[in-house]
């Protein structure tokens, strides 16, 4: 018996995976992700939802001994051991509007999770994403492709040439944290001015134009014209975004997942699909833009990718 951690900004997800039914998700419980105590406090979450799950299914905790771990970076290394420095989760970092109630630079992860558990792995959540994607979805027999989560950030895991790519902290693929305009008030939580999280990510929208995602994107199906222009605005962000990875990775296939993106793919994957089939065909001819084949549940079966 494993454990399955899926790490949001949002929310933590865990569940227990028996080896011999790789696909089978037990257990499975929700909660808030923890932002207050001390800076392994998510961790320490992470661990009890674990232990709960087992004692739902009457099994003695001691015998899930393995731990597959999505989550949402960038990550730094303490030790050699993964930390998070996630804007979402983290309160110390330099981004304004956040209002989080902690004040870590990071959360500690890998080291308490390796007191409990004998064999930890951790990948970002977006890279987990792909592996599931490409094992399960949409980006089956894709071998140059990427899986973007547009949600309460923006994520990306990227596939070249058959490989998954992760450099040299596992922080390959913040397509969210690169830059896309001068824009003095689109800050980021990470510090960064005007990167794309901070112009689109899904709690950026509240911030910027004054809604919740949800009123923004039914007033555009309405018909209403200033959430239609902002609809293209963020689109506009995104698309280009989504050009600028296939134009230096030459790729054939993009999955798109992610709250936002889901539940509102009706208007946004047309308006993304026009963003990156607009622009120098030799480059974009050949690259589909595609729902996650595994719609929302991808985040659950991120972590049972991990598993080996």
């Amino acid at each position: 018996m494993r454990a399955c951690i899926d790490i949001g900004g949002t929310k933590v997800s865990v569940s227990l995976n028996d080896a011999a039914r790789p696909r089978e998700l037990l257990a499975r419980r929700h909660e808030p992700t923890a932002v207050t105590g001390t800076p392994d406090a998510v961790a320490l979450q992470c661990i009890r939802m674990v232990d709960q799950a087992c004692a739902e299914l009457g099994v003695d905790p001691i015998v899930v001994q393995h731990a597959a771990v999505a989550a949402p970076g960038p990550f730094v290394l303490g030790g050699g051991l993964t930390e998070l420095a996630t804007p979402n989760i983290c309160g110390g970092l330099p981004g304004s509007g956040r209002q989080l109630p902690n004040d870590w630079r990071t959360a500690l992860l890998e080291a308490p999770l390796l007191r409990r558990f004998a064999r930890v792995r951790v990948e970002n959540d977006a890279v987990a994403a792909l592996e599931a994607e490409r094992r399960w979805g949409a980006l089956q027999g894709a071998d140059h492709c990427a899986y973007v989560t547009w949600s309460t950030g923006v994520g990306c895991g990227l596939c070249v040439g058959g490989r998954v790519l992760r450099g040299k902290h596992g922080n390959a693929g913040h397509l969210g944290h690169t830059f896309a305009t001068d824009d003095s008030t689109a800050v980021c939580g990470c510090g960064n001015v005007g990167d794309i999280e901070a112009l689109a990510a899904g709690n950026a929208i509240a911030r910027r134009f004054g809604m919740p995602a949800a009123e923004l994107f039914a007033a555009a199906r309405r018909g209403e014209v200033p959430a239609l222009s902002i609809v293209d605005e963020i689109s506009r962000v995104v698309g280009r975004a989504l050009y600028n990875i296939t134009a230096l990775l030459d790729l054939q296939r993009i999955s798109l997942g992610g709250g936002v993106f889901l539940h509102n793919h009706d208007l946004l994957l047309p308006r993304l699909q026009a963003e990156v089939r607009g622009r120098l065909p030799t480059l974009t001819q050949g690259c589909e833009l595609v729902v996650a084949g595994l719609g929302d549940r991808v985040g659950d079966y991120a972590a049972v990718a991990l598993l080996d």
